[in-house]
């Protein structure tokens, strides 16, 4: 089956490697004008030396601020996937302030931040869109060494069920993607 983009805006979050960069490729080659945010310069000139056409951006999606200017920036967004996620293993003993904050910082409060600009604009244009978060099987599931993480990814799953409830009526879809955990 071959699925087509053609003329939709797409914005990828944590699209520098791994899947974020394979969602920001097929995007792109499916006809999407693709936009890559990437905290690490390095890894979005490595893309846009594989795919010149993509839009890279590098944003640190920690910093409340910097990233809700450049998504106002780039502008209206068809399809926005929030791949982007911060794993640090450490036991629960070792989990402090500074692991919730730094994983919370970018799992959660990045995802609202960059919904709340691409949602207000598809709700605005009247026109709708897709959202898709990228979740992890350890939003249900304990396992050690991932405190912080399991639980900002069990959040998440939780603004996601929000957010289709209050952005459904204006065609809004959206939708958790849960990768297992390795």
């Amino acid at each position: 089956m071959d699925i087509r983009f053609d003329g939709k805006r797409a914005l990828v979050t944590g699209a520098g490697k791994g899947i974020g960069k394979g969602i920001a490729a097929a995007l792109f080659v499916g006809g999407a004008e693709t936009y890559a945010l990437s905290r690490t310069q390095e890894d979005l000139d490595k893309l846009e030396a594989e795919h010149p056409s993509i839009h890279t951006v590098c944003v640190d999606l920690s910093d409340w601020a910097a990233t809700r200017k450049v998504v106002e920036e780039i502008g209206p967004i068809d399809l926005l996937v929030n791949n982007a996620g911060v794993f640090i293993p450490v036991s629960f003993f070792e989990t402090d302030e500074a692991v919730l904050d730094k994983t919370f910082a970018v799992n959660i409060k990045a995802v609202t931040n960059v919904s709340q600009i691409v949602a207000r604009g598809m709700v605005e244009r009247g026109k709708g869109g897709a959202i898709v978060h990228i979740s992890s099987s350890g939003s249900n599931t304990g396992s050690t060494n991932r405190l912080a993480y399991s639980v900002s990814k069990g959040a998440l799953d939780q603004v996601m069920r929000v957010m289709a409830l209050e952005l459904g009526p204006h065609q809004v879809n959206l939708d958790t993607n849960i990768n297992k955990l390795r």
